[in-house]
């Protein structure tokens, strides 16, 4: 009962540290590539992620918990669409603003209502409608700029953003799922036990495909290895609270509440990378904000 409401404190501090991660990630984008950088929070955040769990076993007095076949596949499902949400949301970085980008991928919310209803039968009502299109209508006004005419090539960062929220709704869902097959443990263990199991399995796959298909990258990464290790602690403590809020809660209500990154971006692009936000694109992240806030208000 007294550790109810810890997902709210969780939450926060996880869009704190992932929108540090982030930072770090696009800076390294440019030295190393997106798929390398995306390697870089998998590779370098397993470490933290292995030593966090025998922190927790130590603290218990008690081992992991088994893992049975369909949690291992619930998890790969989350492992596998967190790589390609990650690896889209890093490429749209390099065309459009950190602050924008990351609006977009602020959709996931609005898209977990639209998969549940397409794949789950969950009815949606027509506040919920309302709310998926006030949110999708600040999408296009981030990412239209007046005067510009809809071309292919302007509408592939939104494309790549939108992209990335959907794979980051499927992820979410994935792990919440597997957490909650563990069979026994603490909201903590079970959190920190799939956290592991994510970035292993991770590391794994995109260890495979870049030493088959794109060795430079990884040379690259364990020369530039310094950062590397910044990212990779900020993104597995980062994943580590994101973990334990959907160890305690629904994913909808974690991922609402984790809609203060879109500020925290906004308040980073500014400070950090000198990059303007029109009035255009802060009214684009309210509504986007907004029209998800809406949706999710209603689902609780």
């Amino acid at each position: 009962m007294g550790f109810t409401l810890f997902w709210i404190p969780a939450t926060i501090l996880a869009a704190l540290l992932q929108t540090a991660r982030n930072l770090t990630q696009r800076s390294l984008t440019e030295l190393i590539g997106v798929i390398g950088a995306t390697q870089v929070r998998f590779l370098f955040g397993l470490p933290f992620a292995l030593l966090f769990l025998v922190l927790v076993c130590v603290a218990s007095e008690r081992l992991p918990p088994a893992i049975s076949l369909t949690t291992l596949s619930v998890t790969t499902w989350g492992a596998v669409t967190q790589i390609a949400a990650t690896a889209l949301m890093l490429a749209a970085m390099r065309e459009r603003s950190f602050a924008v980008t990351t609006a977009y991928t602020k959709t996931e919310p609005v898209q977990v209502a639209v998969f549940g209803a397409l794949l789950l039968g969950d009815a949606l009502s027509l506040w919920k409608f309302i709310a998926i299109v006030v949110a999708t209508a600040g999408v296009v006004v981030v990412s239209w700029k007046p005067g510009e005419k809809l071309s292919r090539a302007g509408m592939r960062p939104a494309v790549l953003g939108i992209g990335a929220g959907a794979f980051f709704a499927l992820s979410a869902i994935g792990y919440r799922g597997a957490i909650q097959m563990l069979p026994e443990g603490g909201f903590v263990m079970r959190a920190t036990t799939i956290l592991a199991l994510g970035l292993a399995l991770q590391t794994t796959i995109l260890m495979v495909y870049m030493l088959a298909a794109n060795r430079p990258a990884l040379v690259s990464i364990l020369r530039n290895w310094r950062p590397s290790i910044v990212a990779g602690l900020l993104g597995a403590a980062a994943s580590q609270f994101w973990f334990i809020g959907f160890s305690l809660t629904t994913a909808a209500n974690v991922r609402t509440l984790g809609l203060l990154e879109v500020p925290l971006a906004q308040i980073a692009s500014r400070r950090i990378f000198s990059e303007g936000t029109s009035r255009r694109e802060l009214l684009g992240m309210a509504m986007i904000v907004g029209g998800v806030g809406l949706l999710l208000m209603l689902a609780i």
